[in-house]
């Protein structure tokens, strides 16, 4: 078993040997619990709150950085929306980078809605936390969909009139990463409190 202080002194000692190679706009690693932990500030790329984690990218650093919704907790959140701009101290797992603390979060470049506090407010609704109401899986057609914004609507293939709310999450935890318009899905679709909502999609 290799002993984590050595290898954080290690580390040490080839960051000044090696400074010249170093990327100059990473700052200095700093220690915690025997883990080397380097700053960095990003902007998330995407998400899952069903999942609990989602990943980050930033100028300072190579490949995504996986952040986990437990090192969220101290925020009162369990997700980030996309395009939040985050600094947070980073750690270099066998996997690739992952976030160990988040220090500070700025909503104000985000480009997807905030559902990330752990207590939503009165008016959103999860839409997971409807499935035990909805009805089967029933033919939808995509009317509309933003990835950005983070929602669309579908429509039955039965009856066109009416508008089903979907959000970007569900779309994900159905193993989908956007959906274009006219494409064909199945979906359980439950009553929101401002209409019909799908709470599952699947590909047809």
């Amino acid at each position: 078993m290799v002993d984590c202080a050595l290898m954080t002194s290690r580390r040490e000692m080839l960051a000044n040997d090696e400074a010249s190679a170093a990327d100059a706009s990473r700052p200095n690693s700093v220690a915690d619990d025997g883990e080397a932990l380097v700053k960095l500030t990003g902007t998330m790329k995407w998400f899952d709150a069903t999942r609990g984690f989602g990943f980050m990218v930033s100028e300072q650093a190579k490949g995504d950085v996986l952040v986990h919704f437990s090192v969220l907790k101290e925020h009162d959140r369990r997700s980030l929306p996309e395009g939040a701009v985050i600094e947070c101290l980073v750690a270099e797992q066998e996997r690739g980078l992952q976030a160990r603390k988040i220090l500070s979060i700025d909503l104000s470049h985000a480009v997807a809605p905030d559902v990330g506090r752990a207590k939503a407010s009165g008016d959103r609704i999860d839409p997971s936390t409807l499935l035990g109401d909805a009805g089967a899986f029933e033919p939808v057609r995509v009317k509309w969909f933003n990835r950005l914004k983070g929602y669309g609507f579908l429509v039955r293939e039965s009856d066109d009139s009416q508008d089903i709310f979907v959000h970007m999450e569900t779309v994900r935890r159905g193993g989908l990463c956007d959906l274009t318009p006219d494409e064909l899905l199945r979906a359980r679709v439950a009553t929101g409190k401002k209409g019909p909502l799908a709470v599952e999609v699947e590909p047809r």
